[in-house]
């Protein structure tokens, strides 16, 4: 049984498993901050530019029938674009981009 916890932790200190939950909650808290800040911030400013009086969420057209709600789409672009910059920046900032396992 020892054997067999020994290798566990080894495991998990040779493949970053540690690393790896630090960045799944670090990255939550991230996507929290970020979906506050577009929905709280950018969504009522760009909403106020384009004319939906502070929610964009509810910004759609028709095309017939069909109404397409274009607004979700663009806030959710928003939430990725800014999501995949703190990322590409941090990893930068650690100097991650460089690192290659031996």
């Amino acid at each position: 049984m020892r054997g067999q916890l020994a290798g566990f932790f080894e495991f998990i200190r040779e493949q970053g498993v540690v690393g790896l939950a630090v960045g799944f909650v670090l990255g939550g808290a991230i996507s929290k901050v970020v979906a506050s800040l577009v929905s709280d911030v950018i969504n009522p400013l760009l909403g106020v530019l384009l004319g939906f009086a502070g929610n964009l969420h509810d910004a759609s057209f028709t095309i017939g029938e069909a109404t397409v709600l274009w607004g979700s789409l663009v806030i959710a672009l928003i939430d990725f674009t800014i999501i995949a910059l703190v990322v590409y920046y941090g990893l930068k900032l650690i100097g991650i981009e460089h690192l290659t396992k031996k």
